[in-house]
C-alpha cells in the first residue's frame, strides 16, 4: 500500500526528511535583500540539478532554514557540502562585495545542524519494536550442541 508521502526510487521507496540550519560565518548579517533572495534561488537551482527537493526555505540575515527530502543515496553531509559549497561559490562570484564582510573569504560557517524527520516518529517505532519483542523471544530455543542446530 502506498502512502502519500512515499517516495519510489529504482531499488527502494523512502520518506527522508532532513531539517538543516547554518550560519554565515562570524554569524555575519550578510544575507540581505537582494542576496537573500538569490541564495534562495541557487538553493533550489542545485537541488534540482542534483535531484532532491527542498520543501522549506527560509533565509535570515545571518543563518538559514532548509527542509530537505533526499535519496538515501545522498547522506546529509553530502547535501550540506552541495549546497553550502556550490551556493558559496556562486554568490561570491555574483556578489564580490560579500568577500569584504567576510575576512576570510568563506560565506559559510563550516558547522551545521541537520534533524531527520519522516511520517513515523522514533517512539512509535520503539513501540512497534517492544510489541514484536516477545514474539521473537518465544520464538529462540536453546542451543544443543548435540542435536545441531534448530
Amino acid at each position: 500500500m502506498k502512502q502519500p508521502n512515499w517516495i519510489a526510487g529504482r531499488t527502494c521507496v523512502y520518506n527522508i526528511g532532513y531539517h538543516f540550519v547554518w550560519s554565515t560565518k562570524y554569524r555575519k548579517p550578510v544575507l540581505q535583500p537582494p542576496i537573500d533572495e538569490r541564495t534562495k534561488e541557487w538553493f533550489l537551482a542545485i537541488a534540482q540539478e542534483y535531484g532532491f527537493t527542498i520543501e522549506n526555505l527560509e533565509v535570515m540575515p545571518d543563518h538559514c532554514h532548509l527542509f530537505v527530502v533526499a535519496h538515501p543515496k545522498f547522506s546529509p553531509s553530502k547535501l550540506a557540502k552541495l549546497l553550502k559549497g556550490i551556493s558559496a561559490r556562486k554568490l561570491f562570484q555574483e556578489y564580490p562585495q560579500l568577500k569584504n564582510s567576510l575576512w576570510g573569504g568563506h560565506l559559510w560557517n563550516p558547522s551545521y545542524y541537520v534533524g531527520t524527520a519522516g511520517s513515523v516518529s522514533s517512539s512509535v517505532i520503539q513501540r512497534s519494536n517492544c510489541t514484536q519483542l516477545p514474539d521473537i523471544e518465544e520464538q529462540k530455543q536453546p542451543f544443543d550442541p548435540a542435536q545441531g542446530p534448530p
